[in-house]
């Protein structure tokens, strides 16, 4: 009975503590949100264990590709499937920088219906948002692996978007690879200090190359 007890217990702390493991999703309706996180996913990496996916076995190599424009709270949660509104009439057209189907529904799905903006309003601003973003050159289509620390690709893009600053930027890695960057923005796609959360500080990031 005790071993009964102490399990229920531990289950009991345990799920108090989920919480505290990753941003919580909360109910919202569309439009009540604090800001977007741009999210620029490097996608030779990604393609590397995904190489059936639309994005990486078509005749185009691509670098940075948008993850998503995702609405998010101060307080690090987050809102999700907030209306039924229709998709894109046209989604084929967002494939230039989103070369994805399922990517660009899930999107829309997920993350656009909270926007509390039509589909096409929604995606005109994700297209805005990238167009505003200027690559450093160094990442546009580099042949070769390169390594560098999660600040100075931080530092990058601070060089070569003078209107960002370091605390509006994410670097993500993972096991000391690039996996991209996030881009902290106010709805009017301003940069803004992003809050507390998941970045690399990495000092030896291994940046796969362009196919």
């Amino acid at each position: 009975m005790k071993r009964v007890l102490r399990l229920f217990h531990f289950l009991a702390a345990f799920v108090a503590f989920l919480p505290w493991l990753a941003p919580a999703q909360q109910p919202a309706s569309p439009g009540q949100f604090d800001y977007y996180l741009l999210s620029l996913s490097w996608s030779p990496e990604y393609c590397y264990s995904h190489r059936e996916s639309p994005e990486c076995s078509g005749a185009r190599h691509y670098g940075f590709i948008v993850h998503g424009l995702w609405p998010e709270f101060r307080n690090g949660g987050y809102p999700e499937h907030c209306s039924t509104e229709p998709g894109l009439r046209d989604p084929q057209s967002m494939l230039d920088i989103m070369p994805d189907m399922g990517l660009i529904q899930h999107e829309w799905t997920t993350h656009g219906t909270c926007s509390g903006l039509s589909a096409q309003v929604y995606f005109s601003l994700i297209r805005q948002a990238f167009n505003s973003i200027e690559i450093p050159p160094r990442f546009v289509s580099p042949s070769h692996q390169q390594v560098a620390s999660a600040i100075d690709i931080k530092m990058a893009f601070v060089q070569y978007n003078p209107k960002l600053t370091a605390r509006d930027i994410r670097v993500s890695c993972e096991r000391g690879y690039f996996r991209g960057v996030e881009i902290c923005v106010t709805k009017d796609l301003r940069g803004i200090e992003c809050p507390g959360g998941r970045e690399c500080y990495d000092n030896r990031i291994r940046v796969a190359p362009v196919r």
